[in-house]
């Protein structure tokens, strides 16, 4: 894979997870790279660790990518602390499950927000920067629960919503040289999973070995596999693909 030695990157919801597994790819890969997450100071804790790690410059950024001028602010702050930006991965995300009939609107409100507004905000903001360079790419993570996911009315919708408004992206910026593709992870060993498991009553451990079984490659997902495809599509080797959506599910869809 071609390295990304002299690009910039910024991940959403960086802090921990598949975010912080994929800053610490991007750096170690050659970029310099901008966490940003509603947590600053677990943002700074990340980036000051993956720096120590890789040798790249990574800043650590506390923002609500649900608030406009927040979001406005970040990004400019990172390409002139940085000297750039470039790559831009959507990665921030929450969870409000619940069947219809429980689900409030709140619930409903604050994922889509996090998810579609997030996504909305920081490619407008990003894509100023990397209009300018006639380069770019924006990389953003869907879900299998695109396709429904029964008790995840609001977080199916949004993850759907990702794959159109990505589709959108590359035929608005592609006459530019950007980019915009999404993943869709499958089961992922992550907090959020680990979350999950509490809710349904199960253990992690237990939850994760029931979804190992019925998965054709035997194994759950680990965030650096999440990773090493965010990684792909931010490099010079993924140049004529946009507007896509891989899934990253090891052959399980639902």
């Amino acid at each position: 894979m071609s390295g990304l030695d002299g690009r910039v990157a910024l991940v959403t919801g960086g802090a921990r997870g598949i975010g912080a597994a994929t800053a610490s790819r991007l750096a170690a890969d050659g970029a310099d790279v901008a966490i940003v997450d509603v947590d600053e100071s677990s943002a700074a804790q990340t980036a000051k660790e993956i720096a120590q790690n890789t040798g790249r410059r990574v800043l650590g950024f506390g923002a609500d990518v649900t608030d406009s001028e927040q979001v406005t602010a970040v990004v400019d702050q990172v390409a002139e602390e940085l000297g750039s930006l470039g790559i831009l991965v959507n990665n921030a995300g929450v969870t409000r499950d619940n069947l219809l009939f429980k689900m409030t609107d709140a619930d409903w409100d604050t994922v889509i927000a996090v998810h579609m507004r997030g996504f909305f905000l920081a490619s407008r903001a990003a894509h100023r920067h990397m209009v300018a360079a006639r380069w770019g790419r924006i990389i953003s993570l869907s879900s299998v629960s695109a396709l429904g996911t029964r008790g995840q009315l609001n977080y199916s919708a949004a993850k759907a919503g990702l794959q159109g408004a990505t589709r959108t992206l590359a035929i608005e910026l592609g006459p530019f040289g950007i980019t915009a593709n999404t993943v869709a992870p499958g089961f992922v060993v992550t907090e959020m999973t680990a979350q999950l498991a509490e809710r349904l009553g199960a253990t992690l451990e237990a939850f994760t070995a029931e979804r190992a079984a019925v998965t054709p490659l035997r194994r759950a997902g680990t965030p650096a596999d999440i990773a090493g495809v965010i990684a792909f599509l931010a490099s010079d080797d993924s140049s004529f693909i946009t507007g896509q959506t891989i899934y990253a599910d090891g052959g399980r869809r639902l």
